[in-house]
C-alpha cells in the first residue's frame, strides 16, 4: 500500500482557517457523542536547556482513521545549534480498518492552526455577541493564531498586547497591523491590558499566575490555551470561582490544564465545570446565558483535533494531486 508524504508547504496550501475552524468543531461534537477513542496523551520534559514533546493519538469511528501525532516545543537552542525550529510536529494517519499507514505529513503548522481554531469556537458560543477588543498575553506565534482564527468568527476592532520580551511585543504589532490592519496597542502592565479586554487570551508558558482575578471585568472570555502540563499557570485560580467554565476534555484539564489549579486549591468542585464544549456545540449544554458572565474555555489541546484537521488535509490532498507517495516494502 502506497503511503502520502505531505510537506510543510504542501499542508499550507491544502486547508484554510475556516475549513480548521469546522473541522475542529467537527472534532468536539465527535468526542462528546461516544465516536473517538482517545487515549491520555503523554509528555516527556527532557534536561533543560530542552524543551517537552508531547504524543497524542486517536481514533475517530466516523472517518475511520487513526491519527498519532509527535509534537515538541521549548527547544530554544534548536536555530542556533541544530539549525532545526525550537518547535516541530509529525502526523501520521492510519487506515482504521486495516492499520495501514496512510500519510505522513509535516505536524508542526497543524497544532498552532487546530489551537488558533479552538479558540475561535469557544468565542462563538461563549464570548458577548458585541465583543470587540482582544488583549493578548503573550504575543509569540500561538497568539497570532488565535488573532486569525479569531477574525473569522468576530470583527475584531483593537488589540491590546503584554509580553515580557519588548522586542516579541514590538514585531507582534507590526506583523498583526501589517496582515489585518487592526490597530494593536502595546501594553505598558498586563493589569491594563487584562482591564481592556472583552476577549483575553492567554498564549504564555507561564508557570505562576499572570493573570489576578481583581483584573477580569464583568462578560469577558478568557481564552486559556499556555497550560497543557504539569506546572504550567497563567491565570490566578480565584478567577474560576464565579466563572463559567468551560472544558475541551475535563479529564484532561483537571489534570493537565489550568482548570488543575483551583481543583488543588479547593476553589471549585468538579461539579462546578459547566460544560464541555462538544456538549454545548451540540445544544445539551447553553454557552454565554448572559453580558455579565465572566466565561473561561480551558484548552489542553485534544488528538481527536488533529485527526479531524489532518484528515481533511489528507483528503484534499488527494483531490488535488499533492504530494509524494513511497511504499515501505
Amino acid at each position: 500500500m502506497k503511503t502520502l508524504l505531505l510537506k510543510k508547504e504542501e499542508v499550507r496550501s491544502l486547508i484554510s482557517m475556516k475549513e480548521v475552524i469546522s473541522t475542529v468543531e467537527e472534532a468536539y461534537k465527535a468526542f462528546n457523542s461516544n465516536q473517538v477513542v482517545q487515549p491520555d496523551y503523554i509528555g516527556i520534559h527532557l534536561p533543560p536547556p530542552r524543551g517537552e514533546i508531547d504524543f497524542k493519538l486517536s481514533y475517530y469511528m466516523a472517518n475511520e482513521v487513526i491519527s498519532m501525532k509527535a509534537s515538541s516545543g521549548g527547544f530554544n537552542d534548536n536555530p542556533a545549534v541544530h539549525g532545526v525550529p525550537s518547535g516541530m510536529g509529525t502526523i501520521l494517519l492510519f487506515d482504521g480498518k486495516s492499520c495501514a499507514l496512510i500519510c505522513v505529513m509535516d505536524g508542526s503548522l497543524i497544532t498552532g492552526l487546530r489551537t488558533g481554531a479552538a479558540g475561535a469556537v469557544s468565542v462563538k458560543l461563549l464570548a458577548r455577541k458585541n465583543s470587540r477588543k482582544v488583549t493578548s498575553i503573550g504575543t509569540g506565534n500561538q497568539a497570532r493564531m488565535q488573532i486569525r482564527a479569531i477574525s473569522e468568527v468576530m470583527n475584531i476592532e483593537e488589540i491590546h498586547a503584554w509580553d515580557n520580551s519588548p522586542d516579541t511585543l514590538a514585531k507582534f504589532k507590526a506583523d498583526i497591523e501589517g496582515e489585518f490592519g487592526i490597530p494593536v496597542s502595546m501594553a505598558s502592565s498586563k493589569k491594563t491590558a487584562v482591564e481592556l479586554a472583552d476577549i483575553l487570551i492567554t498564549t504564555t508558558r507561564g508557570k505562576g499566575t499572570l493573570v489576578e482575578a481583581d483584573w477580569i471585568k464583568p462578560g469577558t472570555h478568557i481564552v486559556a490555551i499556555g497550560t497543557d502540563q504539569q506546572g504550567k499557570q497563567e491565570l490566578d485560580p480565584e478567577i474560576f470561582r464565579h466563572a463559567k467554565i468551560v472544558n475541551d476534555s475535563t479529564s484532561q484539564c483537571a489534570e493537565k490544564g489550568e482548570t488543575w489549579h483551583p481543583l488543588n486549591a479547593k476553589i471549585i468542585t468538579y461539579d462546578d465545570i459547566h460544560a464541555e464544549i462538544g456538549e454545548i456545540l451540540l445544544g445539551e449544554k447553553p454557552g454565554r446565558e448572559n453580558d455579565e458572565e465572566i466565561t473561561i474555555f480551558d484548552s489542553t489541546g485534544m488528538a481527536i483535533q488533529d485527526n479531524t484537521t489532518a484528515e481533511k488535509i489528507y483528503r484534499n490532498a488527494l483531490g488535488n494531486n499533492v504530494g509524494s507517495f513511497f511504499e515501505f516494502l
